[in-house]
């Protein structure tokens, strides 16, 4: 299947100027348009983050991180274009790459679209063309060498396919292992979340262990006074959930 990258997403177009195969679970993009990343965490003073909600350890360096979840439903009441990403990977808590691929839900002209990517921060986001439908299990893993060899690997239990990425960075760290939901960004900052009701991480794994097992930290997005997502309590380390709280 051939890919779509690097990608590029416009902000700036409405539904009846959407191409047919974004109905289909693939994003609208715009020549010129800013990039849409998953970027590092943007902590906040009070030890929340801007950008980032879920759990992540920081006591690396990590050799793998690996998490199943349900893809949620994107709830799109306005025609306002908003974003949700559901990943896992290396770095980006206390580093300047991440490794990462997952799933997404983006509301564009007040229509939630669905697709998924792999990403090797700081370039941008590659998308993949393959369906993607809300309710649609996903594995995702980010495995590591020492010397900067990184397999990236994406299965849609669901709709029956996997995506199997070979990258290599000698800059990447692997200080962090994280799972996590995030608003995505561009060149402006972080952009508004997509309402995704919650969604559940499962089998979360860093280093072969139950992530529980390598210490951690619980991140709650916030903007301002307002929680956006918030994280649930780790279940027997491996299992949680996120809710989405506010735009």
């Amino acid at each position: 299947m051939s890919l779509i990258g690097p990608s590029v997403r416009s902000r700036l177009l409405v539904l009846a100027m959407l191409p047919a195969a974004t109905m289909l679970g693939l994003p609208a993009s715009a020549t010129g348009a800013a990039a849409v990343v998953h970027a590092p965490i943007v902590w906040n003073v009070d030890g929340s983050s801007g950008n980032w909600a879920g759990y992540a350890s920081t006591s690396g360096p990590f050799t793998s991180v690996s998490a199943s979840w349900i893809q949620p439903v994107g709830i799109c009441l306005s025609t306002k274009t908003t974003y949700s990403a559901f990943w896992v990977g290396l770095d980006g808590d206390g580093s300047k790459s991440v490794e990462q691929n997952g799933s997404e839900v983006d509301c564009v002209g007040g229509v939630p679209t669905y697709y998924a990517w792999y990403e090797m921060y700081p370039a941008d986001p590659v998308n993949y063309t393959n369906r993607v439908n809300p309710g649609d299990l996903f594995n995702g893993s980010v495995t590591a060498t020492a010397t900067g060899e990184f397999t990236l690997t994406l299965t849609d239990v669901t709709e029956g396919w996997t995506q199997v990425q070979h990258q290599t960075s000698t800059s990447a760290k692997r200080h962090s292992a994280e799972i996590i939901v995030e608003a995505p960004s561009d060149n402006s900052g972080v952009l508004p979340l997509t309402n995704f009701g919650q969604v559940t991480f499962s089998r979360a794994k860093a280093d072969g262990a139950d992530l529980g097992l390598v210490s951690p930290g619980e991140i709650t997005m916030k903007s301002s006074s307002k929680v956006k997502a918030q994280p649930g309590r780790l279940v027997n380390g491996k299992r949680f959930e996120v809710t989405w709280e506010h735009g």
